[in-house]
């Protein structure tokens, strides 16, 4: 009873550096929504700073929680909110510096920091396995299953952003959010590269789970594939010119909205026995 009083205690330390990410990027969503309402000035640098502090903030954790149970911090739906919002901001401080896509991370932030709420709401029991062997399939499964959850989330925003200035287009009075926001060809550019991310991760992930050992559900892998399909079907769409760049953006968001609806069948890496 005293150990696993203490090893609660070990365990809950490390929650602190997901409150100190949930700070940094509910700084970062107050502070750009405070600028768009009002019409100010939004100062990039400062954004993408109180962004980037939050994601080191998550790394120290995935580090830490990492160090103590010896393998990839994803052995519970705790963990398993975090790495998905690592992997948004890890995507983000990739791409938006690269596609002057400032405005992505205006939204990008408030998504993370509601994951991080999430996360903090649930339980967390984190398994002591770092004396049990590892599984490499189980693990190369869910990490890139959720890194491409990460991608496609961007890639469905990026699409929203690419649709919300066509429409301001459209009414040839667009308001003061559109000079903010990157040209068009830009959101596409970038839509187009996070959807090819994303679906590479995403083959990467679906192909591992079936060597992990574990029985499957098929019904999981079903719908699983058939969103992987329908990504591949968006892709294919646009590299022979078939669709035009407003289903494409209209179909990232659809596809992401399956995508949440499977994210439940990725599996944690667990310490079952029956797992080998």
């Amino acid at each position: 009873m005293h150990l696993d009083f203490l090893s609660s205690l070990i365990f809950a330390s490390d929650r602190w550096w997901v409150w100190l990410a949930l700070y940094g990027f509910s700084l970062a969503s107050a502070y750009s929504a405070y600028s768009l309402v009002t019409g100010k000035f939004m100062a990039p640098r400062l954004t993408f700073g109180l962004i980037s502090a939050g994601f080191i903030s998550q790394t120290l954790f995935l580090v830490d929680r990492g160090h103590q149970i010896g393998r990839c911090p994803i052995t519970n739906f705790f963990e398993l909110l975090v790495f998905l919002g690592w992997s948004m901001t890890l995507i983000y401080l990739l791409i938006g510096s690269s596609y002057r896509l400032s405005l992505l991370g205006v939204i990008t932030a408030p998504f993370v920091a509601v994951l991080n709420i999430w996360a903090l709401l649930a339980p967390d029991h984190p398994l002591l396995t770092g004396h049990q062997p590892v599984n490499p399939w189980l693990e190369t499964h869910t990490s890139f299953s959720i890194v491409a959850c990460g991608a496609f989330a961007l890639a469905g925003v990026a699409g929203l952003m690419y649709l919300f200035q066509e429409q301001q287009l459209k009414t040839r009075k667009p308001g003061s959010i559109f000079f903010r926001l990157p040209p068009i060809s830009t959101l596409t550019i970038a839509n187009s590269r996070l959807l090819w991310l994303g679906f590479v991760l995403f083959t990467v992930g679906l192909g591992s789970g079936f060597f992990i050992g574990q029985e499957v559900d098929w019904r999981k892998v079903a719908w699983s594939v058939l969103v992987w399909a329908l990504y591949g079907g968006i892709l294919l769409g646009r590299h022979l010119h078939t669709m035009g760049a407003k289903w494409i953006a209209t179909l990232s968001i659809i596809a992401f909205s399956l995508l949440l609806s499977v994210f439940w069948g990725i599996r944690f890496i667990s310490d079952n026995p029956t797992v080998r």
